[in-house]
């Protein structure tokens, strides 16, 4: 009963917020590096910060720090939303908002400091991941239904970390917003709001869980979106372009943009991908060493981006042949 009356309060206040964004003229305009065509609502993200703050409301004073933090991650990217910021102030609220988080799971008492350096670099850099990530169709969703999924079925069958209801509001928030963003013509994108503050959620359980058992291989549960956003920033970086400008280099936008791939379609592959990768790491979970369970996983899904390669060379010559 719990979650029918929440999946309906999330429902209303997705509703309320459309209204608003379209009074103030909230939306996203497609460009010439854009995965979409048609001017779609902006900024339907901010259901997850709405359901952190349900769930607070209901267990105050826990998670006091996880929700200052994700509520400054979600005030800057739905300002950025609306009004591009500088790259210099998101990342000082991301780094702001990531040390509250790292006072919460007492990091700094429990892991030397080369270790928090390294948890910062991991936790800006996904926060980041996440948000090229949010590019087309029900990518965000499906993919974050997938990861709190895995999360929750750790939680309850394997390690006890945190409290499952959490984990479950996060899953009900991504339900809501798929039932307006998984169509072939979207109601809403994520926007920046969406895409960063759940990244921020996910932060926290997947650095609480590796606390919890001192074991590294849950990172595996992001691993379709670590190795796509970590290739691609190389690859830009190869070409000297600015990886923190728009671009259309992604995996997932070769196969939606040159390739016509349906959005929804690409987007369920991500996320049926990912469910496999963190299936394997369950099922081997301490029964193989952790540096063999990497290379099991990472090794065949590099292979797998090597392929953009193939395919933007292939649709370059059929380009030409155009041309010509």
């Amino acid at each position: 009963m719990e979650y029918t009356l929440l999946g309906i309060v999330l429902m209303i206040l997705m509703l309320l917020y459309f209204k608003v964004a379209d009074r103030f003229n909230i939306i996203d305009k497609p460009n010439q590096r854009s995965s979409h065509t048609e001017i779609t609502l902006r900024g339907g993200g901010i259901i997850f910060w709405f359901s952190a703050l349900l769930y607070f409301a209901q267990h105050i004073p826990t998670n006091y720090f996880f929700f200052t933090g994700i509520t400054l991650v979600s005030l800057v990217s739905f300002w950025d939303d609306i009004k591009s910021l500088s790259n210099k102030i998101r990342i000082s609220i991301h780094f702001l908002a990531i040390t509250v988080l790292f006072l919460d799971l007492e990091l700094f008492h429990l892991i030397p400091i080369w270790g928090v350096v390294i948890a910062y670099v991991f936790s800006i850099g996904l926060i980041n991941a996440y948000n090229f990530m949010d590019g087309i169709n029900g990518i965000t969703g499906l993919y974050t239904l997938t990861v709190m999924g895995s999360l929750l079925y750790v939680n309850n069958k394997i390690q006890l970390f945190t409290d499952g209801s959490f984990i479950k509001y996060a899953m009900l928030a991504s339900l809501v917003f798929l039932f307006f963003n998984y169509r072939k013509k979207a109601k809403c994108f994520a926007g920046d709001v969406g895409s960063i503050a759940i990244a921020f959620w996910i932060i926290y359980l997947v650095l609480k869980l590796i606390l919890k058992t001192n074991s590294l291989i849950w990172l595996l549960f992001l691993a379709v979106y670590g190795a796509d956003a970590v290739c691609t920033i190389l690859h830009r970086l190869y070409l000297k372009q600015n990886i923190f400008e728009a671009h259309r280099l992604h995996l997932y936008q070769v196969l939606s943009n040159e390739y016509k791939i349906q959005h929804r379609l690409v987007a369920l592959y991500y996320a049926l991908v990912q469910a496999g990768i963190s299936f394997l790491v369950i099922s081997l979970y301490q029964k193989v060493e952790d540096i063999i369970l990497f290379a099991i996983v990472v090794i065949p899904l590099l292979l797998v981006y090597s392929l953009k390669f193939y395919l933007l060379k292939k649709s370059d010559s059929q380009l030409e042949l155009t041309r010509r």
